[in-house]
């Protein structure tokens, strides 16, 4: 079944206007709900539950405990080309950028993957930016066959592919894919992605159902919080993370939290998302979406990386 984007849209306005006039008492019923979905993740969101924080928090760190124990997963990314084709106005790979592009050779690659592997990483992410000329699905093949004989998991967040190009990195021992909408705003995507392949909204939509229907065995979700309204961008990732879920009830789900940071081109978010959200979020997915990863990356201070590890977070870069 395919993910009809402006149907989950239409829901998403809806539960955040009900949302909206919503009072802490409905916010507090949420957090102890015994099955919170999609409405309750708009109440946990919402000013309602501003001042049940700390409640939530415990909610989400027991949560953590119970599925994923203690321990916090640690990956290595690994940038092997900031090539790029395609004009996200937000991003300083983007082609009209003016900076050094280069790729790695071969010896660099496994030479980094050496160190990487010595430092006691067993999962690694091979990064790029949309493809080019240089950088391709030979490329890729290059990339991931070193990084497969060295890490337990290798990951990719690269530029979206074909099944067939996907089976064939599955073969080759690539198990999952990311892809991040950006945002789920179809009017600010063609806005903020103005040329280049990552400018189709639907291509990009497909990739996580695509990369699992090719044999890949995980998909990371994520939003680009900043680029359009957080609250229905976030209530749109629930419902596409939950759209996978029911048709590759098999496959492992991750989502992250990325928030816009200055990059080259000068790129102003339309909307601040401050400490206290960005926490509140990461709660509410955690209370709502209790078996899934969710991941924070580097683009966050230590102090809040600290401060949300273990507490909703089971997953980071070091």
């Amino acid at each position: 079944m395919e993910f009809n984007a402006s149907a989950i849209a239409a829901e998403a306005e809806r539960q955040a206007i009900r949302a909206a006039v919503a009072d802490p008492t409905a916010a507090a019923r949420a957090v102890s709900a015994t099955h919170p979905g999609l409405p309750e993740l708009a109440l946990l969101l919402s000013p309602a539950a501003d001042q049940l924080l700390e409640t939530m928090a415990l909610k989400a760190r027991r949560i953590t405990r119970r599925h994923f124990g203690r321990n916090i997963s640690l990956y290595a990314p690994l940038y092997l080309s900031n090539h790029c084709s395609s004009g996200c106005a937000y991003c300083g790979f983007a082609s009209d950028r003016r900076q050094p592009r280069r790729h790695m050779s071969p010896a660099e690659m496994t030479s980094e993957m050496d160190a990487l592997q010595g430092m006691g990483f067993e999962e690694v992410l091979l990064l790029t930016g949309e493809r080019t000329p240089e950088v391709g699905f030979d490329y890729l093949r290059q990339a991931v066959l070193p990084a497969a004989e060295r890490f337990h998991q290798v990951t990719l967040e690269t530029f979206p592919m074909c099944t067939q190009e996907y089976a064939e990195l599955a073969r080759l021992g690539a198990v999952g894919v990311t892809a991040y909408q950006e945002t789920y705003d179809a009017a600010t995507y063609t806005a903020v992605h103005r040329w280049g392949p990552k400018k189709d909204y639907q291509r990009r939509l497909d990739v996580p159902a695509q990369a699992l229907a090719a044999g890949m065995r995980s998909v990371g979700l994520g939003v680009l919080l900043g680029l359009a309204d957080p609250l229905l961008d976030a209530l749109c990732l629930y419902q596409h993370a939950q759209h996978l879920q029911r048709q590759y009830w098999r496959a492992g789900i991750s989502i992250s939290f990325p928030r816009l940071r200055p990059e080259a081109g000068g790129f102003q978010p339309r909307h601040q998302v401050d400490d206290r959200f960005l926490a509140r979020m990461i709660y509410a997915f955690r209370i709502c979406l209790p078996e899934v990863s969710l991941v924070l990356s580097t683009r966050e201070a230590p102090a809040f990386r600290d401060g949300m590890a273990g507490v909703g977070i089971n997953k980071r870069q070091p």
